[in-house]
């Protein structure tokens, strides 16, 4: 397992944006996937993002051309930097850690989870 501490959430108005940040206490396998998993109020978790070790994303179509993954060169920290928040994207957001296993990917992480609330 790998412990994963993410930070940056927080309240913002409507329209406004937020960055998260997402880093792992050690070394992952170098075929690795990075994402963040949302869990609004009285809801299950949704995923949101991911990317890939190689630089390949993933996107739900909900948050489509207002936020943007990425990761530090060289480094297991991935970012989530989410403009035009919209009341919608208010909820718990969980970064996660996938390692390639045999052609498959298996979950080897989940951070503690940070809040972002989006006011109308």
């Amino acid at each position: 397992q790998v412990q994963l501490v993410e930070s940056g959430g927080g309240l913002v108005q409507a329209g406004g944006s937020l960055r998260l940040s997402c880093a792992a206490s050690r070394s992952i396998s170098e075929d690795n996937q990075l994402g963040w998993y949302r869990q609004p109020p009285g809801k299950q978790r949704e995923f949101v993002a991911a990317i890939t070790s190689r630089g390949s994303t993933n996107y739900a179509d909900s948050v489509k051309g207002r936020f943007t993954i990425s990761r530090a060169s060289g480094q297991n920290t991935v970012y989530l930097q989410m403009n035009s928040l919209k009341p919608e994207d208010t909820a718990v957001y969980y970064c996660m850690a996938n390692v390639l296993v045999s052609g498959r990917y298996s979950t080897v992480g989940w951070g503690q989870g940070t809040q972002v609330t989006v006011s109308s």
